[in-house]
């Protein structure tokens, strides 16, 4: 054992190790001296050392915890476990604290060695022999993620405070997946493919309506007959289409920058955190929409590459965006080349901006080249100076000059900054 772990076995020890000291003193005093009254005050320490440090054992044996709740969650939210201890044995049990390892929420009490939180769940004062103990427990789901809940912990002190005995169960519910918090979109600027609609090949979404009626041109080999105008057909002696200017995208996809170096921020008022939010809320509103969405990135291996829609599709992605981490090797900006080419003219590609000023010119260079392909750029910056607890003036400058440099691309932007209300700034 180290030199820290004999402190800590110490200081945890300290009483029943003082007690002992006291009760080696008296037995020392007994025997030098021909009085009973030593004898008696070490037999007095020696039964008192005993009953501190047995009786917290016994108040713990033959009790049981199990914890009921649910497996699923959305971020935000509040939900209940319900918690029954059962008294197994004939005697009645006093004093009995119930601790619980809850590592999504922020406990005030302190956390074990692995830095989950542990949250007192309550003190179960009294239980008869044979009895079972019911009761609630209302949590905060405070962040995303898969858990590993438990175990719950039993710990007594009681009568004397000697000693500390601790039992742990795990009965029950035993995980929980917290899914991100999911905001409201009504409409997002999307622009459409004209090939794909003119030639038959794509119907718009559901909720998009119809394209809009732009005007009218000579029939080009491909075009869908659905769109010949007839009237001017027979006016010009040639055939002419109607051309629309489509009000919804044809297919969109979502880059998240999942490189470590790019998230600033702590919990879950990261820029990545936003990040995932965002996400989620543009997949519910594509999906209802009808609207084929994939993913690109390094850690979504069942979404990347697949285009899809419908409400099973964004179940799948919320799976993977509820456990989705920020420790990818690789750089967004290779990410976005490795996407470039396979999207086709008119996508809407989804970018997040939230890199340093030195990593943020190469992904301005993979940006112009989705611009070079005429895919559309939707970017979401966020505001670094607004997340980092220390900032300076570069930082602002390096966002602007972000922004300034993605307008200059013809890329539409919308600026995030920390605890913005994130219905209000997609809905204006």
């Amino acid at each position: 054992m180290s030199i820290r772990g004999v402190a800590t076995w110490g200081s945890q020890h300290r009483k029943p190790l003082i007690l002992s000291g006291l009760i080696v003193i008296a037995y020392i005093g007994a025997i030098s001296r021909d009085q009973s009254l030593p004898w008696a005050l070490g037999a007095l320490l020696m039964s008192t050392l005993t009953i501190g440090v047995l009786w917290p054992h016994w108040l713990l044996k033959q009790l049981a915890a199990t914890r009921t709740g649910p497996l699923y969650a959305d971020e935000g939210d509040t939900i209940t476990f319900r918690v029954e201890v059962h008294n197994r044995g004939w005697l009645p049990r006093f004093m009995v604290e119930l601790l619980d390892r809850l590592p999504f929420i922020d406990a005030p009490t302190n956390g074990d060695e692995k830095g989950n939180s542990r949250a007192m769940l309550g003190i179960l004062s009294y239980l008869p022999g044979r009895n079972t103990s019911r009761f609630e427990i209302p949590v905060v789901c405070e962040k995303r993620g898969y858990y590993k809940l438990g175990p719950i912990e039993m710990a007594s002190s009681f009568p004397l405070g000697l000693a500390e005995a601790h039992q742990s169960r795990n009965d029950g519910v035993q995980s929980l997946t917290i899914y991100p918090d999911v905001f409201m979109i009504l409409s997002l600027p999307l622009a459409g493919s004209p090939s794909q609609i003119h030639r038959g090949g794509y119907l718009l979404p559901e909720g998009a309506g119809t394209a809009e009626f732009s005007g009218v041109r000579e029939y080009r080999r491909g075009d869908s007959p659905r769109h010949i105008h007839w009237a001017s057909s027979a006016k010009h002696n040639e055939l002419i289409v109607k051309e629309y200017e489509p009000l919804a995208s044809a297919s969109l996809c979502i880059a998240l920058d999942q490189a470590a170096e790019s998230n600033c921020g702590r919990g879950k008022h990261a820029t990545f955190e936003y990040a995932v939010r965002i996400a989620a809320s543009i997949a519910r509103f594509a999906c209802q929409q009808n609207i084929q969405i994939c993913f690109a990135g390094g850690a979504l291996p069942t979404l990347q590459r697949s285009s899809s829609s419908g409400d099973v599709y964004y179940q799948q992605i919320l799976n993977d965006l509820a456990v989705i981490d920020c420790q990818c090797p690789t750089s967004y900006a290779a990410v976005l080349d490795d996407v470039a080419f396979e999207r086709q003219i008119g996508d809407t590609m989804i970018v997040f901006m939230s890199e340093s000023e030195k990593r943020s010119a190469e992904t301005l260079r993979a940006i112009a080249l989705l611009k070079a392909r005429r895919v559309h750029v939707f970017a979401i910056v966020f505001d670094r100076l607004s997340f980092l607890a220390q900032a300076n003036d570069l930082a602002y400058s390096a966002h602007a000059q972000v922004v300034g440099a993605l307008q200059d691309l013809g890329a539409q932007t919308i600026v995030i900054r920390c605890h913005d209300d994130l219905v209000e700034r997609f809905n204006p």
